[in-house]
Formats: structure tokens, sequence, C-alpha cells
């Protein structure tokens, strides 16, 4: 029986992108292949759990909440998710919670069909090697660090484009690369601009 590598399972509420806003439960899966420097999950702790296991921990999180005529969403990220995410997962998902899955991938390895939402997060201007192989998501959001250049990522097809402000822990810095991301969507106004809500707001 397949084990999976689980950094944590939480309930809390979507703070970027499309869904920002929606309450969703989280499955934050450990191990990445890439190393962006920016990045704020500690891979080396976890435990290792069959689907039905993930599932049922998942499923016990939204029951007081959970209304049959409304899909809950379940976002699973990482690390990168795609390394371990197959068809066996998001089946025992489905069965268990009336759920829409959601995926937070960097988009170098293809993603299981049985997902119902991509989110595409392209980490090549950061990490060599890491160019996108998904050629269609439900969305594209894009980091920017008020250093490299913003790609047009003509070749991937996305029904919704955002540019998000890459936090840096720099109270001045953080401040121009915002002034940034907004001075591009005014003149790219196919992006919209995404903000990481969840932490303004102190929650997970």
């Amino acid at each position: 029986m397949r084990q999976y590598a689980v950094n944590e399972i939480f309930y809390s509420i979507q703070g970027e992108g499309r869904n920002t806003g929606r309450a969703a439960v989280f499955i934050r899966l450990s191990g990445c292949n890439l190393k962006c420097s920016f990045c704020d999950t500690d891979h080396r702790q976890h435990t290792l759990m069959t689907a039905k296991e993930i599932a049922q921990e998942a499923a016990a999180l939204v029951t007081p909440w959970h209304r049959c005529e409304e899909k809950t969403l379940v976002v699973l990220t990482g690390g990168e998710p795609s390394l371990q995410v197959d068809t066996e997962l998001t089946a025992e998902l489905h069965a268990s919670i009336y759920c829409e899955i959601a995926m937070e991938t960097n988009g170098t390895r293809m993603v299981a069909e049985s997902v119902d939402w991509i989110t595409l997060s392209p980490k090549d201007i950061f990490v060599e090697g890491a160019t996108p192989v998904l050629a269609k998501v439900d969305e594209l959001k894009v980091v920017y660090d008020g250093i490299h250049d913003i790609p047009a990522y003509d070749f991937i097809e996305a029904r919704y484009r955002y540019l998000q402000p890459c936090d840096t822990g720099d109270e001045a810095r953080n401040a121009d690369i915002i002034k940034g991301c907004i001075d591009f969507v005014k003149s790219h106004p196919q992006w919209t601009l995404s903000l990481q809500t969840h932490k303004w707001l102190g929650v997970r």
C-alpha cells in the first residue's frame, strides 16, 4: 500500500489567487524538486500516511461545517505535490469529501487528470532547469521579486493570470516590490494582482 510524505493537514482559508477567501483544507506534502531561495516550507518534517488516512483526516476537519450542496475546497500543496499526487489519492479524497481538488505546482511535472483546479506558479526565472511543461492551467501565478523580468508565458493557456509580490521579509523592499507589481498590472491589464492575504490576516 502506497504511503505519502505529509508535512501537515489543516483547515484555513485560501489566501492567494482566484480562490482567495474560500475556506479550504490544505494538504501540504513534503519534498520538492526545486530549491527556491524564498521557500518558506520545512520539508524535513513529514509523516507517512496512506491515501485513506489522508482523506479521513481531511474529512474530519470539514465535517462540522460541511453542507452537501457545496463543494469543499481541498488544496494540495507543498513542496511540489506533483511528485506524489496520483489518482489513488484524489479518488480517496473525492470519495470521502464532496470536494474540489486544487493543486499548487511549479509546473515542471504533469498533473493527474483527476485534479479539478491547477494553479501553476513557475519558478524558471529563479531556478535553472525549471521550465514549465504544463500548457493549460486554471490560473498562472507568477512571483515577482523586483529583480527578474516577468515573462509573458504566452505558451501557457490560463483562465486567470496573477502577479504576486515576493515576501522578502524586508518591509522597505517589499513595498518597492508591491509598487512594481501594481505598475506592471496597470500596463498589462490581462494580469491581476494577487496578495498573500493570509499573512496579513495572521492565519495559516
